[in-house]
């Protein structure tokens, strides 16, 4: 079992990580500022979810794969970047409020599956999976010590997330005017293109 110590070291690591600014807490931001709290909770609940699960996968021995094939590393490492790029150019590009009913229509929250799914190209992800099953599971009891760091991480990830929608839901209602929107959205796009800077030019 793990010790009170290292239980407290990992439900810190689970904090930090969830709550600083990266490509979930980003669109989630601008999917509460866009869409609404409650509209955006499929994804909310995708991101967490979804993450716990890449968490139980990766310790069951996923992490492997790219021991012995480095190929799959970078390619999955490009795809992602080319993947967060696209998002980036979506969120720039939102429709703001007044837009074409038509538009409108067509604009909608990532869903669940979506959100979920996201997770096995996003950079920051793979990175918070890994250190956490490299650092906070113990060989003589891998099994129980991963359900519970990914039951940590389930249950601090949740409502880190949970709090970068509200804000983006608070700031919707000083971003009523188009042009404001605007602004929000393509800033919001630009920070999400910076954080694959170190993805990008890891030395690794």
């Amino acid at each position: 079992m793990l010790t009170p110590e290292l239980f407290t070291a990992l439900a810190a690591f689970a904090f930090v990580s969830s709550i600083t600014p990266g490509p979930n807490n980003l669109m989630l931001m601008a999917s509460g500022t866009n869409f609404g709290f409650v509209r955006s909770i499929p994804h909310m609940l995708g991101v967490s979810i979804g993450f716990t699960l890449m968490i139980v996968l990766v310790g069951a021995g996923l992490a492997k794969v790219f021991e012995h094939y480095p190929m799959a590393h970078t390619v999955l490492k490009y795809a992602s970047c080319a993947y967060l790029l696209w998002l980036a150019w979506k969120i720039a590009t939102s429709a703001p409020p007044g837009a074409k009913a038509e538009t409108e229509a067509k604009a909608r929250p990532m869903t669940f599956v979506q959100a979920a799914l996201f997770q096995w190209v996003n950079p920051k992800a793979w990175t918070m999976a890994l250190t956490a099953v490299s650092a906070y599971t113990l060989p003589a009891d891998p099994i129980v010590s991963l359900l519970v760091v990914a039951a940590v991480f389930g249950a601090i990830n949740l409502p880190s997330t949970g709090s970068w929608t509200l804000l983006g839901a608070q700031l919707r209602r000083f971003l009523g005017d188009p042009v404001k929107l605007r602004v929000f959205n393509v800033t919001m796009a630009m920070i999400l293109v910076a954080t694959l800077y170190p993805v990008v030019f890891a030395s690794h």
